[in-house]
Parts: structure tokens; sequence; C-alpha cells
């Protein structure tokens, strides 16, 4: 059987989608390579949310294009995002290319495969698609730590957002669904952090007649998770409930994490972004939720330079961040994306005040974050070990649960009899900006 090799770009949300790809290339027969070297068949997750993911993809497809040239391809497929936003133009520009299937059309590619048919382009034009717990997986991350997609698509609607064109609308899987997907995977691979994400993990449910809340599928995610912990991400201010602010309080394997991107805190912006939340509704959010949640961790994430954004309302971004002080934030130049109202909007800002305002934002962050660090030393935290470093194989790698992977810092870890997946007692010797180091206990 031809050997496939699958590369995944873009966010959890696609890594997940290239896991049930392989579990399904996995089960019709197909060998799964590490190494597009190694590989007779080619298959690139792409990612089209902005102009630097979008030229990322673009650049890995030219790269295995190549290879296909030279002999060492068979197949070249493509799918996911950018596949889906702009399978016309890629069809016509890169000529090696054997298929390109949309966001929701990737699990026909095993089928495609082994019929050995022509060329095709299968693009969903309103898709549909939502795994569950049935579908096969391959997992590509840490074993110990595992991504759990819980719904697909929005229907926020931000404007400056292309999701709901690329995703389809709010899709939200069967409480029971998730639940039994996150046993398969502990009894498995020993799972001890599940992560729940989606593009609004908050609105779960919306889409269904008594369809579920975020707030119990967290709790009955928890349950299963008795030695370790579950994770939430990607939710928004404006659906945010006192529910799940008392569910992440009151359970011990919840982590006292909140990812809540405000995207901005002048009004005026945040009405031109269609967020539906406004600075005064986030700041009592923010006050309710720390004054419940003991010792939570707050990220966010910015956006700089959308259009219109004044020097003023710039300021009084900077302002609002100096007033909360996230634990952790993101920033993000705006990117004007084509298809989107804001696109059309009047007053675009330059890329130049675009980059600056970006620097000043990570400049305060920088600061905000290197004073919380120090008030870390001296302390003993629970740390969950992500990998062994290859070279010194007394030091370890891993996170709190006030990291969430590849976006937060880590923990520099010195001990001894230590394995990826177990959790460890660290007394904290030493912090940088972002991350920090110590000594197991």
């Amino acid at each position: 059987m031809k050997k496939i090799f699958v590369l995944s770009l873009g966010c959890p949300r696609n890594l997940v989608d290239s896991e049930v790809l392989s579990g399904q290339l996995a089960v019709s027969g197909f060998i799964l390579s590490e190494s597009a070297d190694d590989a007779d068949i080619a298959i690139v997750n792409t990612c089209g949310f902005i102009e630097d993911a979008k030229k990322e993809s673009i650049d890995c497809i030219l790269q295995l294009a190549e290879m296909k040239k030279r002999g060492k391809l068979e197949k070249l497929v493509v799918t996911g995002c950018l596949a889906q936003r702009y399978s016309s133009d890629i069809e016509c520009e890169i000529e090696e290319i054997d298929a390109i299937f949309g966001t929701s059309d990737f699990p026909q590619i095993p089928d495609f495969l082994m019929k050995r048919s022509g060329k095709i382009k299968k693009v969903n034009l309103s898709p549909a698609y939502l795994y569950d717990h049935a579908s096969p997986r391959r997992i590509f991350s840490y074993p110990h730590s595992i991504y759990v997609k819980i719904q697909e698509g929005c229907s926020n609607n931000c404007s400056y957002c292309v999701i709901p064109d690329l995703k389809g609308k709010r899709r939200s899987r069967e409480i029971s669904s998730v639940v039994s997907e996150v046993g398969e995977l502990r009894e498995k691979y020993g799972v001890k952090e599940v992560i729940l994400i989606g593009q609004d993990t908050t609105s779960f449910g919306y889409d269904k007649e008594n369809g579920g809340d975020i707030s119990v599928l967290l709790k009955e995610v928890a349950g299963k998770m008795d030695d370790g912990w579950a994770r939430l991400l990607y939710t928004h201010p404006a659906h945010f409930t006192d529910a799940l602010i008392n569910t992440i309080a009151s359970s011990k394997n919840i982590c006292k994490y909140v990812d809540l991107p405000i995207q901005h805190a002048n009004n005026d912006i945040l009405a031109g972004m269609n967020r539906r939340v406004t600075k005064e509704e986030m700041l009592d959010l923010i006050s309710k939720i720390r004054g419940s949640i003991e010792g939570v961790v707050i990220r966010t994430s910015v956006i700089v330079g959308f259009p219109g954004e004044t020097g003023k309302q710039f300021a009084e971004l900077m302002e609002f961040l100096e007033q909360v002080r996230f634990d952790r934030l993101g920033a993000f130049i705006y990117s004007k994306e084509e298809g989107t109202p804001a696109a059309d909007f009047s007053s675009q800002v330059s890329e130049k005040v675009k980059k600056d305002r970006f620097e000043k934002v990570m400049r305060l962050q920088q600061d905000i974050s290197s004073e919380s660090n120090k008030n870390l030393m001296g302390k003993t935290l629970k740390v969950l070990i992500d990998e062994q470093d290859e070279k010194d194989k007394g030091l370890f790698i891993g996170r709190t649960e006030m990291d969430a992977p590849e976006v937060d810092g880590v923990v520099y870890v010195r001990g001894k009899d230590l394995r990826p997946g177990d959790f460890a007692r660290v007394k904290i010797t030493g912090v940088t900006e972002y991350d920090l180091e110590g000594d197991a206990i």
C-alpha cells in the first residue's frame, strides 16, 4: 500500500482535521509517513485565515509540487481552508496538484486515492461536515495532551473574519459524543490533558434546540480527568456565563485558565468588528472571573490597526491593557481579507502604523509578563512534563495549568526519572519574560 505524508498547517482545529483524515487513511490501508521524502503521496491541510498563513500554505504546496516534478511524489492533494477559499486559483496556477478538497470534503480523500482516478476538484460551498467519537484519529500531538474539537464553523460574523465562509455555520457536537471521545482517548493514550476547542466554545449548543451548554459539557469532561486536567480555549466575552465561571471555579480538574479574546477596548471599534460586547461589559466580566476563580490566569488576544482605528482609540486599548494586566496576551496586526465587510471599510490604517502599534502592545505585555513571572520565584508549581531535551537528558520541558500549548510559556525543569505525561512538583528557581526554570522536587 502507498505511503502518505500529511502536512497540517494552521491552528489546532486544523490539526484535529488532519488527525481525523490520517485515521481514515490508516483504516483504508494506507501507510502514514513522517516525511514527504519517504512518501508516495503528499496531502497538505492548508490554512487561509490571514495573509501570512496563506503565504505559508502556498510555499509548502510549491515545495511539494517541485518534488512531484522531480518524480519524488506520485500524487499531491490539497485540502483545508486555502483550498476551500481559492480552489480555482490553485487549480490554475499549480498544475502538479492532483486533487483539491474543501474543509468539509476531506473525508472523501481516501476514496479518491484508492480509486486512483484522474484530477478532481471537490469544494462544498456550504460546509457541513462534523466529526464525532466514532471517527478514527491518528494523534499528531503529544499523546498525553490532546485537542478535542467540540464544534465546527461559526455564526458570529465578526467583520474581519472569513471563518464562516471557510468552515460554514456553527455546528455543535452532542455532549455524549464529546464525552465518549475523551473516555476513549484516555483509555488508548493515557491522556493527562484534554483541550476543548472550537471557533467560539462558549456558543457550544447554540445551534441546537436543547443542544447543551458549555458549562455542562466542561463539567462532564472534567469528570473523566480524575488524574489530569481539562482546558477550555477560544471563549467569547459576549457568551461567557456565570454558570461557566462557577464550573471552572468549583472543579479541581479544570485548568484555572480563561482564554478570552477581547480584540479591542474601544466601543466604536468593537461595534465595527461586530463583537457584540462593550468595554464596560468586558471589564465587569473580567472582574467577576477574577473574583470567583481563585488563582485564575486570563489570556487574551487583540487586533491593532483595524480600519478607522485612530491614535486616540489605540491609546484607549493600551490604557485598558495597562488597567487589566492580562496574564497572557497575543497581538495580531489587522489583515485585510477579501470578502469580509471590514475589507471595504474606509480609513484603512497604514502598515507602518499597524506595525508600530503592534510593537507597543508587545512591549507593554512583555513588562507585565516579566513582573508576573518574578512573583513566582521560589514557589512550587504543578507541571505537566511534555518532553525531554534531546541533548541534555537531565532537562525537561513542561507547562503549568497557567499555560496552553504553543501559545504560552514553558517551564524548563531539572530532574531525574521524569517522563512525558508525568506531573511534577517544581520549585521555581529562575524566570524570563515568558518562561520559567525550576527543579523537580
